[in-house]
């Protein structure tokens, strides 16, 4: 199992890639440390949802955007939930 922060980290990390920015540039405009940005891109940090709006705000991205792209992300890496069907009972 993928833990829920790194792929909030993938998915800012690639956006911030698109743009073709800098972590320097996106933890500036966020208002966050360049280390801190870096932990949370990097799934090592859990970014407070304040912290991750501003971060989204500084992408020019919408929270809801990156959630629906995290939730994605984590039903792809869920592991199947196989139920065992008794056709002898009743």
């Amino acid at each position: 199992m993928t833990l829920l922060r790194t792929h909030i980290g993938q998915t800012l990390r690639q956006a911030r890639i698109a743009q073709s920015r800098t972590l320097r540039d996106v933890a500036k405009e966020a208002r966050v440390s360049l280390g801190y940005l870096s932990e949370v891109e990097r799934g090592q940090k859990e970014a407070s949802s304040e912290l991750l709006n501003s971060i989204c705000i500084a992408l020019n991205l919408s929270l809801s955007a990156v959630l629906v792209e995290v939730t994605s992300l984590v039903k792809l890496h869920e592991s199947p939930v196989l139920t065992v069907v008794d056709t002898n009972a009743a």
